[in-house]
């Protein structure tokens, strides 16, 4: 049974509204009285993920459903996509452009840090089609 299923649409390079998805998630999970442990990791998992979209992608979709044992956390963009995953995936490197880390963000741990909170994480991407990352956490 699905207690909770919403989807939020991001726009690319609007650092204004950055971070507005995920807060809303958290306000939510917390409403459900969803363990702060959980919705620490959550809310880590689903800020990283929308702020690549804002800085990386051409924006996209996050979907948030919420039921009894898990909350599940899948981010659709249809940006440029990742030519090499396994870079990708190593702490510190970024390909965020000077004007992105001078606001403070694009060090390199957004998608480490989803796969370190999630409970389970797989990512797909294609060169110019996108990429697809879906995050479980468990309650």
């Amino acid at each position: 049974m699905t207690m909770i299923k919403e989807s939020f649409h991001v726009k690319q390079g609007d650092m204004t509204t950055a971070g507005d998805a995920s807060a809303r998630i958290k306000r939510q999970c917390k409403q459900l009285g969803i363990p702060a442990s959980v919705v620490r990791r959550v809310s880590v998992g689903t800020y990283e993920a929308e702020i690549n979209l804002v800085i990386h992608a051409n924006g996209g979709r996050i979907d948030f459903a919420v039921e009894p044992e898990k909350i599940t956390i899948r981010v659709v963009d249809d940006g440029p996509g990742i030519p090499d995953l396994e870079k990708a995936m190593t702490e510190g490197w970024s390909t965020a452009s000077n004007e992105v880390r001078n606001l403070g963000f694009g060090a390199g741990m957004g998608l480490p840090n989803m796969k370190r909170n999630a409970d389970a994480f797989d990512i797909k991407s294609e060169v110019g089609v996108g990429t697809d990352i879906t995050m479980v956490f468990n309650i």
